[in-house]
């Protein structure tokens, strides 16, 4: 088999001048053809996928793509076109069609680049670009060994849904005509593994992962097989809860995503469109007192780390809910206008936001609790961020005098988000780093929980 440097050379094609040369180009197409403002960014990647399944090679794939967007602005019409070819004539055409479409449009007055003086200037080094230099071989060896030990770690293991390797770096050049032309290196890895557990008890599907900038940072494979094997066994025997209220601790994998229901209903599309529970809530408490929200986008070799976002605005380190009130909305330049405010920099999410912690453990959140349910999955789409409605299915552990007693599946928890932000009593400092909002356990004070009778 070929090894990835074999295959691919260990640096992308094109270098970072070369990137910015063609956005530069782009940018002088568009001017050329009567746009009076105009942006484009371009992205190169590639990288290698292997699973195992069942002791045997599944998948290797290798990936290789291209991609060039641009928007273009006579006044206050837009259009927007895209390419994965960058050769010459591609991009020629891919601006003309940009501007075509901008001539038939409707006139937008919030429509246009960010503004100039928001632009970033500072570029601190981030550490995101760390190459992992496996050859298939090995990347084979690895998926093979993360299997193994959730294979391995109790008879019970009975099938597998494979565990994978994933290799990815990309080359992602923005510019605009503002001057702003900026490139871009950052790797992103990832090791993940799922199992099947059966027995007398009933059959069980659990799983872990890990993903980081650095190879080095990672989980060994073998852990994350033994943790996918732990979970998978420890869900054995579960049972149906009867429907009742009780205090639910969100396992902190779960907590980011309940999160990121409240970043949603902050974010300026959903505040200018009126869709969103949390609206108007600028300088309103819509967390307990003791909640911070902040953002720190220039953390080294985190996932959501970034000097400006997708149109060139610098980031800051920025409180986002201060003793439980709403500080800022969540920004791009079009929302920003819509709402006669300025951009915060969130033209592609949040960066590293942390939730802070009330200084307790995992285990001494689930002695807080006491008595409840501990969530470790969650299923279905039941969001409604127009109004808070909040209800998905859920599976877990029940918990009484602070210790798990059994696991339980089958349930639907209920409740309103507006209502349980304001009802957290414990977020524990069990903080998972895997995504761009970084937050630990999250205990709700009491939730509907709709079981059998």
């Amino acid at each position: 088999m070929q090894s990835m440097n074999d295959h691919n050379s260990n640096t992308l094609e094109l270098s970072e001048e070369a990137l910015a040369g063609i956005i530069s180009e782009t940018l002088d197409l568009a001017k050329k053809h009567g746009a009076t403002q105009a942006e484009a960014g371009l992205t190169v990647a590639e990288g290698m996928s292997v699973s195992a399944r069942m002791r045997e090679v599944e998948t290797v794939e290798y990936q290789k793509d291209n991609g060039l967007g641009i928007s273009v602005y006579f006044g206050r019409r837009k259009g927007s076109a895209s390419t994965a070819s960058l050769d010459q004539n591609s991009i020629r055409k891919t601006v003309e069609a940009a501007c075509n479409i901008a001539r038939y449009t409707s006139e937008d007055p919030c429509t246009g680049l960010a503004d100039a003086e928001l632009m970033a200037t500072r570029f601190a080094d981030l550490d995101l670009y760390h190459e992992w230099d496996l050859s298939t071989d090995q990347a084979i060896q690895l998926a093979l060994e993360c299997e193994a030990s959730a294979l391995d770690f109790d008879s019970a293991i009975s099938n597998s849904e494979g565990a994978s390797i994933d290799i990815g770096k990309s080359h992602s050049a923005y510019g605009n005509s503002h001057g702003f032309n900026r490139v871009e290196r950052k790797s992103r890895h990832s090791i993940s593994c799922s199992v099947v557990a059966s027995n007398e008890r009933g059959m069980q599907r659990d799983y872990w992962y890990d993903v980081n900038r650095s190879p080095a940072k990672l989980l060994p494979v073998a852990e994350i097989g033994r943790k996918a094997a732990q979970r998978t066994v420890q869900r054995l025997g579960a049972v149906k809860l009867k429907t009742g209220q009780s205090p639910v601790l969100f396992a902190p994998e779960l907590a980011r995503g309940f999160v990121s229901h409240l970043i949603s209903a902050i974010g300026g599309n959903a505040q200018y469109r009126k869709a969103s529970f949390l609206l108007d809530a600028l300088d309103s408490k819509i967390l307990p007192g003791f909640v911070q929200l902040q953002e720190f986008p220039f953390e080294p070799g985190a996932l959501g780390s970034a000097n400006y976002d997708g149109e060139g605005v610098a980031t800051n380190d920025r409180p986002l809910v201060e003793n439980g009130v709403l500080q800022s909305y969540l920004l791009d330049s079009y929302s920003a206008r819509k709402l006669g405010r300025v951009s915060t920099g969130h033209a592609s999410g949040v960066h590293n936001l942390k939730v802070s912690d009330t200084g307790k453990t995992f285990e001494q959140c689930l002695q807080a609790m006491d008595k409840g349910l501990l969530l470790t999955e969650l299923m279905g789409q039941g969001v409604n961020t127009v109004t808070g409605d909040y209800s998905r299915g859920a599976a877990g552990f029940w918990v009484e005098n602070g210790e798990i007693q059994y696991p339980v599946e089958e349930i639907t928890i209920a409740g309103n988000l507006k209502d349980l932000y304001l009802n957290i009593v414990e977020i524990g400092n069990d903080m998972d780093r895997r995504g761009t909002i970084h937050c630990g356990s999250i205990l709700i004070e009491s939730m509907i929980i709709a079981g059998q009778g």
